[in-house]
């Protein structure tokens, strides 16, 4: 399954609730001087600093958009833009937990994906 993010009409969407960032990975974007901050440092071992931090104040959207709706990270330095950034609407190769709500691409796709496998369910009991 393969999602074309350039031909999104709300490419902005998927930063409505901010990502996670490796804190190391945060002081060298902060080191950039752009408007925008993290919140809620939280031990996490899957991280490589061992926390993590986010780029948004609750659920609101990410503290790195810029007003016209573009990551200002990505403007400056693409290579600091966090991986859950790059990577969305995917994590760890599979679609990500909130691809349905926040990647208006990926819902036809996981509507499919449920669909099919509702139907195999009822198959399979026959």
């Amino acid at each position: 399954m393969d999602i074309d993010c350039a031909s999104c009409k709300k490419q902005n969407v998927c930063c409505d609730f901010g990502a996670w960032v490796d804190l190391e990975e945060a002081k060298k974007i902060l080191s950039l001087g752009l408007k925008g901050d993290f919140y809620h440092l939280e031990k996490d071992n899957d991280y490589p600093s061992g926390y993590r931090v986010g780029t948004s104040y609750e659920d609101n959207r990410c503290s790195f958009l810029t007003r016209d709706g573009l990551c200002s990270i990505h403007k400056i330095n693409y290579d600091l833009k966090p991986d859950h950034c790059k990577e969305f609407p995917y994590e760890d190769g599979k679609l990500a937990p909130l691809a349905d709500v926040l990647c208006d691409l990926a819902k036809p796709k996981i509507k499919e994906r449920k669909k099919a496998a509702t139907s195999k369910k009822k198959t399979s009991r026959l």
